[in-house]
């Protein structure tokens, strides 16, 4: 896809992946329906982009509010991009979680996706040629102690994507599913960024996966995974996960110590 013809509806805008893929989408000419809660960490780019990037506040998890990023698509003359970006994280030990944390992260990080894309599909197809992408996480591949109902959602929004690919594969829309690894943003707790520093993990720049994702997109790829070590990590818990689980039963300690000091405010995206 040609990034300067795009038209593109981008949720979570305002998050720190959204942002930076905003912020690349407009360096590379295309125009942009941000959609996002908060206007405010946006302000930079309309004031830099005003012909090509609007906002406009949504919470995805209602119906009305999807209708109107449809309307507001349709008004700028349709959509070859879906890019659901939005998302929300909690690290806790299930137990600790409320049903309203476990709610949240399946309204936002899966339902919603699927309901903005249904709504959004007959637009995409009268393009000549378009794309949905779909934000998940190497955690939509590994069940990791902490994130029970995290790694659920994203699970769930990566079979999604295959699914919905197969479905439309004699259509001009293709279905793109990106898995970022640790990331720096504002939707990790102190308590998840505690823990990958205590076990060395990778942590990238969103602008960094912003850039891969933007590639991923011109090149019209079906899927991508950051992080050769995390790509690794996932094929051997597809091929021996007993492996998996002793490694991982030894962080456990760590684990639960650490999510007993999470933020009981949940981000928003």
């Amino acid at each position: 896809m040609r990034l300067s013809d795009a038209r593109v509806v981008l949720t979570g805008a305002s998050g720190g992946i959204g942002l930076a893929i905003a912020a690349a989408l407009c360096a590379n000419g295309a125009r942009v329906l941000a959609v996002a809660r908060h206007a405010e960490p946006l302000q930079s780019l309309l004031q830099e982009y005003p012909a090509q990037m609007t906002w406009m506040g949504a919470d995805l998890t209602f119906l009305v509010d999807r209708r109107k990023v449809l309307n507001a698509a349709q008004a700028l003359g349709g959509a070859n991009l879906l890019i659901n970006a939005a998302g929300v994280n909690h690290f806790a030990m299930f137990e600790q979680l409320d049903d309203s944390d476990i709610n949240a992260m399946l309204a936002v990080n899966i339902s919603a996706p699927m309901c903005l894309t249904r709504l959004l599909l007959p637009l995409l197809k009268q393009a000549d040629s378009a794309m949905v992408v779909n934000v998940g996480s190497t955690y939509g591949s590994i069940g990791y102690p902490g994130y029970a109902a995290y790694c659920a959602s994203k699970f769930a929004l990566r079979g999604f994507s295959e699914a919905l690919r197969r479905e439309l594969a004699d259509t001009r829309v293709n279905v793109l599913y990106v898995a970022p690894r640790a990331t720096r943003t504002p939707m990790n707790s102190p308590a998840a960024q505690a823990l990958n520093v205590a076990l060395k993990a990778n942590v990238d720049d969103p602008k960094t996966v912003a850039s891969a994702v933007i590639h991923a997109i011109a090149g019209d790829r079906r899927d991508l995974y950051l992080g050769w070590q995390e790509r690794f990590f996932v094929r051997l818990n597809n091929l021996l996960p007993h492996l998996v689980d002793r490694g991982l039963r030894k962080q456990l300690p760590l684990i639960r110590r650490l999510s007993h000091k999470t933020d009981r405010e949940p981000p928003k995206p």
